[in-house]
């Protein structure tokens, strides 16, 4: 087996494609902030609207508990049926996509659950979703 008996140079770092790719980004950077300028300069004054409903996207779900003594809660409120109904149509008429999230305890009868479904259906709510938990099952091995 033969011995090696020079020493190899060191590999030298080739900075070359990293400067290179530095000043693209630099003179990108310079020349998007160019644009920003022309745009405050605009003298414009932007014409005003009346309330017409929400501009932005809709929220996040609105969140329904069914506690096991029947007592439903909207956004941590205690609320009737007639009052959860009211509150989801006023909701809808600003976001038309609004989704609504029933939690109810396991405990509770369904047909308090089933009652609030309806009362989101008679408020127009499209997107409905019921919470429940996946029970964990015991593997088996062999």
């Amino acid at each position: 087996m033969p011995l090696k008996t020079t020493t190899d140079e060191m590999p030298a770092l080739n900075l070359t494609s990293m400067i290179d790719v530095t000043f693209v980004l630099i003179i990108f950077f310079m020349v998007g902030t160019q644009f920003i300028n022309p745009e405050r300069d605009i003298n414009l004054e932007v014409p005003q609207v009346g309330s017409a409903g929400a501009l932005s996207e809709a929220p996040a779900r609105k969140v329904i508990n069914v506690f096991e003594d029947g007592r439903i809660e909207l956004a941590q409120e205690s609320v009737t049926l007639d009052q959860l109904a009211a509150r989801l149509s006023a909701s809808r008429a600003q976001y038309a996509d609004l989704g609504v999230l029933v939690r109810g305890d396991a405990r509770t009868d369904f047909q308090r659950v089933a009652e609030v479904l309806n009362a989101c259906r008679q408020a127009g709510i499209a997107e409905l979703g019921i919470s429940v938990k996946v029970a964990q099952t015991a593997r088996r091995t062999r």
